[in-house]
């Protein structure tokens, strides 16, 4: 299977021709069906403006319906936001806190899905800091009378991959919010939300899901909608918002109500092709494929004498693999394997490598045959 689907896949990722891309968990290429998509657009509203405006509000609402699959979730629960911070944001500062209320985060996660709740500190809310690496059973006691836990379901550096459904499970019987950051493994690995309980889950498109970036979804379940309020608040956030006359009119009755405004029509053209071609790729086939490649990178640099940050095996494995060696300049590395036409970054020191499911097991292993020994 694994074989099979990067070679089925292969002819929609242009960047094979001209690079081995392993940094899907900074910038993803463009899949070619959103590149095709977002053209057909910019060409159609060059040649004749808005007069298919109807078919853009149709485009809008087959992303809802597309990211409700991904999520197993209903589109009434999608809200099409243009980024994973304006999604948590809006569940950070929509909601009303009282002094006193106690936040559960991870120290690790990346500044998006940590300085909106430590912001809260100000307005009384007292936040305990946890590790992604704690064990569940110290999860479980720090969600013990707190309002919300916050976590990413992939640390952007180590690649951990968060246990959602258990956390959930902590959070469902603690009483819990349950508040997912999964850019970084949205695309690559299945959520269920209803499954592992989580009550808001905000991701971009730019990343694992292959599509362009200032466009993404925010999930709200409709239990918790009343709850949260709009914090950006425009013309489109309420019900009956096409009948420019009315004055008095009440929230939309779905996660709609947290788009304010004019959307990013071109950009919802491309997340919607993207997520459509990993919904038919199989969500599941993606993910063995993602981690017998990121096994590739690891095993390999562990052999060249590399350090590995993250797990090495188990189910917390996930598409980011985090090296680094005593003596070697990882910056340097990465400038090295760059000149190479082998795309990772450098994050704090590590060098982190993030193949999808479209690259060959070869052009994995090449990556590993080019790291410097010493």
């Amino acid at each position: 299977m694994t074989d099979s689907l990067w070679r089925r896949y292969r002819p929609a990722f242009p960047v094979t021709q001209n690079l081995i891309y392993l940094n899907h968990a900074a910038v993803a290429p463009l899949c070619r069906p959103a590149a095709a998509a977002m053209a057909r657009l910019a060409e159609e509203v060059a040649a004749h403006g808005s007069l298919h405006y109807d078919r853009w509000l149709a485009e809008y609402e087959a992303l809802r319906v597309s990211a409700a699959r991904l999520l197993a979730a209903s589109p009434r629960e999608i809200a099409i936001v243009k980024n994973t911070s304006e999604g948590i944001a809006t569940v950070a500062l929509g909601i009303d806190w009282r002094v006193g209320d106690r936040v559960v985060c991870f120290r690790e996660e990346f500044p998006a899905n940590l300085l909106p709740w430590k912001r809260l500190e100000s307005r009384g809310v007292r936040i305990d800091w946890l590790s992604a690496a704690d064990p569940l059973d110290k999860v479980d006691a720090a969600a013990r009378g707190a309002r919300l836990l916050a976590v990413s379901f992939v640390q952007y550096l180590s690649g951990f991959r968060a246990d959602l459904e258990a956390i959930g499970e902590i959070c469902r019987r603690r009483g819990c919010f349950f508040f997912v950051d999964a850019i970084q493994g949205l695309g690559a690995f299945a959520v269920d939300v209803r499954r592992a309980g989580i009550h808001a889950l905000a991701a971009d498109g730019h990343k694992w899901l292959l599509g362009p970036e200032g466009c993404g979804v925010l999930y709200v379940t409709r239990e918790v909608q009343d709850d949260i309020t709009p914090v950006e608040f425009g013309w489109t956030n309420v019900a009956r918002y096409w009948d420019y006359e009315v004055r008095d009119t009440p929230l939309r009755p779905d996660a709609g109500r947290y788009e304010c405004g004019t959307l990013n029509t071109i950009g919802c053209f491309g997340l919607r092709a993207s997520i459509d071609l990993l919904l038919e790729a199989g969500i599941d086939a993606v993910s063995e494929t993602v981690l017998h490649l990121a096994g590739i990178v690891a095993e390999g640099a562990q052999q060249k004498g590399y350090e590995l940050l993250g797990p090495a095996s188990g189910p917390g494995r996930s598409g980011i693999v985090s090296i680094r060696k005593p003596g070697l300049d990882s910056k340097q590395v990465v400038a090295a394997l760059r000149a190479r036409r082998m795309l990772a970054a450098e994050r704090h020191g590590w060098i982190r490598l993030s193949p999808h499911f479209y690259l060959s097991p070869d052009e994995a292993a090449a990556v590993v045959e080019a790291l410097p020994a010493g």
